[in-house]
């Protein structure tokens, strides 16, 4: 491993040797590659960020010192036209030849393909960056801009070009900062010639981000600005644009206080050949129409169909689709009110949310009756979405269960099914694929031997669907739906071949772009396994405990639980031996303590995977979320999760006096329900550090604990560890409970805890990697478990909490990430206290992860 080891490091230092010396390969000889930038404020040597970030010439960019976009670009022939024409045109006797072997058109399209490749190693790598006099003029510029915007007035700038000591062709750039005394605010007047803008500014005068005492920042001006205006058009001013506004500071003879005044004059009118100024006024809204089934092709047809309700006015092109109730319901301009900007983005988005309407489009006209031109016509033109939609999905996939697998399904969409903007979705979903054995019956030589079909029912309402009004605590503005929806599903050769039947009352809404709230007020869940007898052969690791223990020295066990070989007979001989363990009825003897528990464990863990479940739960799910869009790579991600199960269900049987089962729990239709509290929470943080390098954090941890009705947790609400959204360094369901070492198949428990670290970074063009840092695990804690390696007592446990780490590759196709990881076991609590650091630290013994997207 040393001699290994050794010949990396050569390899590696060779190969930074080299690209060293080649970094400057396409600089000339009198120029500098730019590698450094140093700013000094104050005398001082400064590292933030923003700052560095105001510089208009930047080094090329580097992976652990190498700059390998760089290196990648010099690899392109600058001349690569000229070369080839020399090599292969000019030279007639090589072009004969050439042409001899290929036509004229293929060695055409040969040097085409050349010169294209060039090319493109150009576009993909990075050109090195030369230090130019007129760039660094612009950073000092840029520099001077930004103190200056953040109240240094009489700041002073230098700069400095250094060439490298080695005369290699290369130069750092130092750049001199003397900021001074900054200017603060000291009052703030106003100037406001409405008076209908200078009352509304007064009542608002209190929440103004122009504060005396501070010191002066351009962008609380503009801020300011911004408020103003979004003041005035919400309270009415439709004319009032920001362009208004403007600031007039005084800093004569001030000491370093700066003194401003809002100014905003009248509104410039104009009449044929003259303007002129007219006062603001308040604009009211007067009527509002709205056109259901607007069209580009339509816009002059005749409307055959209208509606009045409350004020408004529902147009129809063709016989109306529409409820008027239901379309009013998602508007939010009103007749008698005032004009808002904000009523008008509402109206936006909950026409936008509905999923019934495309392109809403909305328009304000003066009201021709009114002498006061105040008040204002609003017209809302809606294009309405075709009323079926049809999806179909397809994929090949492989897992642990089946060697080969396809997947398909299918949607359809029917909008407004109600006339109330109601939307249904009915989909199916199908696979069939080839067992690895595991659950397939061996008599069975069907290549496509294991399917899974399933179907759901989903239909969602544009409001809360409840027995009373709840305008007042989830007002309409918060885009409030409800869902019901219903889903079955049966699985034949797959394991134990469950049948699943679910059904989920949820209401969601979001009171602002940041945060939205979702409560399932009925999550119900029914599992019923099919095929128990086959626990064995699926659990195979469980299965091969047991005939170690049989098989050992001191242990004696009937021979009827045993076949030929001397192995436990499925299912029957392996039930028989664990119930002679449990029961200690002399059948089986000469077992130590630790076999004992062992079969207990497996026994406990049989019983709770081949049960039935019934579950019926309620959660509320909190989540904020400051990410923009697709492409914001700066943002902050708070979920919080509660459910809670069996409650509803344990109070009735108290109540009802149902009977209770052998094991003390209550049943219905003949399957002990589960009961438990299961709190989750979840932390994501994203740090853009500029050009393309981004810090990524992510904290989860969560806990399931059974009680009442339950000693235990349901498979399908446990936790698992490992995966590529998880521990990359343990493939999904290996990595715990505890210390356990990931004894079965499919490892999970009922509590979690985990940690992600992730630096990201780009190599070149739309290739990008990261270094990773994955911590955590599962345990068992409050529930039947009993074994001492899986379960959580203490605090003391937490030195079982494993780490990985490693390195991976994604590749952006702009719509989705392709991602390739390598995750190492760094702290392995599977293995012996004082032997789990860096044990099979290697490529051998890596865990390779291809996933969609990156993984928080």
């Amino acid at each position: 491993m040393k001699r290994i080891l050794a010949k990396i490091s050569l390899f590696l230092l060779t190969l930074l040797l080299f690209v060293s010396c080649n970094a400057v390969k396409r600089v000339e000889a009198e120029e500098w590659l730019l590698t450094k930038n140093d700013i000094f404020l104050n005398g001082e040597r400064i590292s933030e960020n923003r700052i560095y970030n105001q510089l208009y010439q930047k080094p090329n960019s580097s992976l652990l010192g190498v700059p390998l976009q760089l290196h990648f670009y010099n690899l392109a022939r600058p001349n690569i036209d000229s070369i080839l024409s020399e090599k292969f045109l000019q030279n007639n006797q090589k072009r004969e030849r050439l042409e001899s072997l290929l036509s004229r058109k293929q060695l055409d399209s040969y040097i085409k393909s050349r010169i294209e490749f060039n090319q493109w190693i150009k576009r993909t790598g990075e050109a090195p960056v030369i230090v130019n006099r007129e760039d660094t003029q612009k950073s000092v510029n840029r520099l001077e801009s930004w103190y200056w915007n953040n109240g240094w007035f009489n700041v002073e700038t230098d700069y400095q070009i250094i060439p490298s000591q080695k005369k290699d062709k290369r130069a750092k750039v130092e750049y001199y900062v003397e900021t001074n005394t900054p200017y603060k605010v000291d009052s703030v007047n106003t100037d406001i010639d409405s008076g209908v803008l200078d009352s509304i500014y007064k009542r608002h005068e209190d929440e103004a981000l122009i504060i005396p005492g501070t010191q002066y920042r351009t962008l609380d001006f503009n801020a300011e600005r911004d408020r103003l205006t979004s003041l005035f058009r919400n309270n009415g001013v439709y004319n009032f644009d920001q362009e208004y506004i403007t600031f007039d500071a005084d800093t004569i003879n001030t000491d370093y206080k700066l003194n401003t005044t809002i100014i905003i004059p009248n509104r410039q009118a104009s009449d044929e050949d003259s303007t002129y100024r007219v006062p603001f006024r308040v604009h009211e809204i007067s009527r509002v129409n709205v056109f259901t089934d607007y069209t580009y092709s339509n816009r002059y047809e005749p409307v055959t169909d209208s509606a009045q309700v409350d004020n408004f006015t529902i147009y129809s092109f063709n016989r109306m689709e529409y409820k008027p109730e239901a379309i009013i319901d998602a508007i939010f301009i009103r007749p008698g009110r005032t004009f808002s900007d904000i009523a008008r983005t509402r109206t936006y988005n909950r026409l936008n949310s509905l999923q019934n309407f495309k392109y809403p489009n909305i328009q304000y006209t003066q009201d021709p009756g009114d002498t006061t031109n105040t008040d204002l016509i609003a017209n809302i033109f809606l294009t309405p979405q075709p009323k079926y939609s049809l999806g179909f999905d397809f994929d090949v996939s492989q897992s642990n269960i089946q060697k080969f697998g396809i997947g398909f399904g299918g949607s359809l969409l029917i909008r407004n099914i109600f006339r109330g903007a109601e939307n249904l979705e009915i989909s199916g979903r199908g696979s069939i694929g080839s067992s690895t054995d595991a659950a397939a019956s061996k008599e069975d030589d069907r290549f496509f031997d294991i399917s899974e079909i399933g179907a759901d029912l989903k239909l969602t309402f544009p409001r809360i669907v409840f027995p009373f009004d709840t305008e007042k605590f989830i007002p309409k503005y918060m885009s409030p739906f409800t869902s019901l929806s219903l889903g079955v599903s049966t699985q034949n050769n797959i394991g134990l071949d469950k049948q699943n039947l679910s059904s989920i009352l949820n209401y969601r809404w979001t009171p602002s772009r940041l945060l939205t709230n979702r409560l399932d007020l009925v999550n119900l869940q029914y599992v019923r396994n099919l095929n128990i007898d086959n626990y064995f052969n699926v659990y195979q690791n469980s299965y091969s405990e047991l005939n170690n223990i049989v098989q050992s020295a001191n242990v004696v066990t009937s021979p009827e639980y045993l076949n030929n070989n001397g192995r436990l007979i499925i299912p029957q001989g392996a039930e028989n031996f664990i119930e002679s363990v449990n029961n200690a009825d002399n059948t089986t003897t000469g077992l130590t303590a630790g076999q004992r528990q062992n079969v207990i464990n497996i026994r406990e863990r049989k019983n709770r995977l081949t049960e039935n479940n019934l579950i019926l739960a309620s959660n509320y799910t909190y989540l904020w979320n400051t990410k923009e869009n697709l492409y914001d790579e700066e943002f902050t991600r708070f979920r919080f999760k509660i459910e809670t199960a069996g409650n509803m269900l344990y109070a009735i049987s108290e109540v009802a006096g149902f009977e209770q089962n052998s094991a003390g729990n209550y049943e219905i239709l003949g399957v002990a329900y589960s009961q438990y509290v299961k709190p989750e929470l979840d932390f994501i943080k994203h740090w853009d550090l500029g050009s393309g390098n981004i810090f990524a954090f992510r904290a989860f941890g969560g806990i399931a604990i059974p009680y009442g009705n339950a000693n235990s947790i349901p498979f399908t609400r446990s936790f698992f560890a490992g995966g590529p959204n998880d521990n990359r360094a343990w493939q999904a369901y290996d990595l715990g409970p505890g210390s356990s070492g990931g004894r079965n198949e499919f490892n999970e428990a009922n509590m979690k805890l985990a940690l992600n670290l992730e630096y990201r970074y780009n190599l070149f063009g739309a290739l990008n990697s990261a270094f990773f840092v994955d911590i955590g695990n599962i345990w068992n804690v409050l529930d039947i478990v009993e074994d001492e390696a899986s379960t959580f007592t203490s605090f003391s446990d937490l030195k079982d909490i494993a780490v990985g780490s490693g390195i991976g590759l994604r590749y952006d196709f702009n719509f989705f990430v392709l991602r390739f990881d390598v995750g190492f076991k760094t702290y392995d609590p599977a293995r012996s206290t004082g032997d789990r650091w860096f044990q099979e630290y290697n490529f051998n013994h890596a865990v390779y992860n291809v996933g969609i997207n990156y993984p928080f």
